[in-house]
């Protein structure tokens, strides 16, 4: 039986197969790499429970995964570095092998009784458990990853953050619940399973058949829950009060950096939801938080569960594919190739460097983001090309890019999630962001000057590396 705190919304049965007489319970650890405020950890430590067996944890690292590379592996690594320390003290082994995760789950699946795994939505996932109905042995899913379960909120694809804004909020109270620990009766750590050594996380990222240019930013970000859950604290504690004015403002920090470990699963959006209601801050601060961290990435989570093509221009509303075909044979002022782009040679300052930002450090401020995607369709000859230039981007440098909200967000850009506005030259109808309006809004000249910062630290970091 799960727990009252895991609502059964959150459980799906993959297979109708029994349970069966085995060695342990088997968690494949995939999407929520962590091991507090897990859902499926903590479902999964009850299942072994209540039969007698330990649990066994497992991840498989998998080189080829959609467009990783060395700054992506080595974040994620610290993640797993905090997942078995943290797991051990709980008494549950923690298996990492190099292989496709469907395959290392597959092969470990023969000696369990029943599998857990955790839920994301994209389409390599789907595959995945997919072909986990074909196991041998009963296989549940349990979502952890999204406040309210996506299937609970909507049975379509919604509009707009307007749309489902009243359905997550209906169900909010239910979902809002912390979750606690079960203890573990039966220890796992003296079995005897192959596992990845893990100490030395720049050497196996050398290893990796990957992209080694771009670099990873450690100086800067840790991967991991126990860093996820010091950046927060820290964020409450100095920053958040200041959120709701200062969001809109990149020359300051008054971000939270979330996203990366959301991305990651390194911690819990149902955490953090938490920790900022108790953070006694209340008022605009955390209205505004919530509203992103829950109603504006869930959305982004209903849009790739319910669009196979999440990441294809041709996922766009009909009005926005519309609107940008019909000028699409608008003369372009200024036009820059992606090799321009990516060295940041443009005539606009700002947006070099929002660039320089994303290259350096893995990450953007948002309104940046914004601004730096509405130029790359402004300054690309078709905007089916600008959609291709803006994922080859996000997906090669940022941290928290390649996933549900990352592909919602560049979608956004062309018109996603969107309504229509006054029509212009090259964008249509689809919103526009000028340089003025960001001169007039923000003080660009701070942010100028932070970057410049974060560059020189990312070179001395990289320098003293080598």
């Amino acid at each position: 039986m799960a727990s009252k705190l895991i609502q059964p919304e959150r459980l799906r049965v993959l297979n109708d197969k029994k349970q069966r007489s085995a060695k342990y319970v088997l968690y494949w650890m995939q999407s929520a790499v962590r091991t507090m405020d897990n859902h499926a950890l903590e479902y999964a430590i009850q299942q072994a429970n209540e039969l007698d067996l330990p649990l066994l944890v497992c991840f498989g690292l998998w080189s080829e995964y959609s467009e990783a590379n060395a700054r992506h592996f080595h974040f994620l690594l610290e993640g797993l570095q905090d997942v078995q320390g943290n797991l051990k003290r709980r008494n549950i082994k923690f298996v990492v092998q190099e292989g496709e995760p469907f395959a290392v789950a597959e092969k470990l699946s023969q000696d369990a009784a029943l599998v857990i795994v955790d839920r994301t939505y994209l389409r390599q996932h789907k595959r995945w458990y997919r072909q986990l109905s074909g196991l041998d042995c009963r296989v549940e899913q349990i979502e952890t990853d999204v406040v309210v379960p996506v299937e609970t909120v909507s049975d379509k694809r919604e509009y707009a953050a307007r749309t489902i804004r009243p359905k997550i909020h209906k169900k909010l109270d239910q979902f809002l619940v912390e979750l606690s620990t079960t203890a573990v009766n039966n220890s796992s750590q003296a079995m005897n399973v192959d596992t990845l050594d893990l100490s030395n996380i720049p050497a196996i990222v050398e290893n990796l058949n990957v992209d080694q240019s771009v670099r990873p930013v450690d100086h800067l970000f840790t991967g991991g829950e126990n860093a996820a859950k010091a950046t927060l604290r820290r964020f409450l504690a100095n920053r958040f009060s200041d959120y709701a004015t200062h969001r809109n403002q990149p020359q300051t920090d008054d971000v939270s950096y979330m996203s990366m470990y959301l991305h990651y699963g390194h911690i819990s959006p149902l955490h953090i939801a938490v920790q900022i209601k108790e953070s006694g801050s209340g008022g605009e601060n955390e209205k505004s938080y919530i509203e992103e961290l829950i109603v504006r990435r869930e959305l982004p989570m209903n849009f790739c569960f319910f669009e196979e093509d999440y990441d294809k221009y041709s996922a766009l509303p009909n009005w926005t594919q519309k609107t940008l075909g019909e000028h699409r044979d608008d003369v372009r002022p200024v036009q820059y190739t992606r090799a321009e782009m990516e060295s940041a040679e443009t005539h606009d300052d700002f947006w070099n460097a929002a660039m320089r930002e994303m290259i350096y450090t893995g990450y953007m401020h948002n309104y940046m983001r914004m601004y730096w995607g509405k130029k790359i369709l402004e300054w690309c000859n078709t905007p089916e090309y600008a959609h291709e230039t803006l994922l080859y981007f996000n997906n090669k440098y940022f941290l928290d890019g390649r996933d549900a909200n990352s592909f919602s967000n560049a979608l956004w850009i062309f018109g996603l999630h969107d309504q229509p506005w006054k029509e212009r030259e090259i964008f249509g109808k689809v919103r526009y962001m000028s340089y003025a309006g960001l001169k007039r809004k923000a003080k660009m000249p701070a942010y100028l000057e932070k970057v410049d910062e974060l560059v020189e630290r990312a070179e001395k970091a990289w320098n003293s590396a080598d």
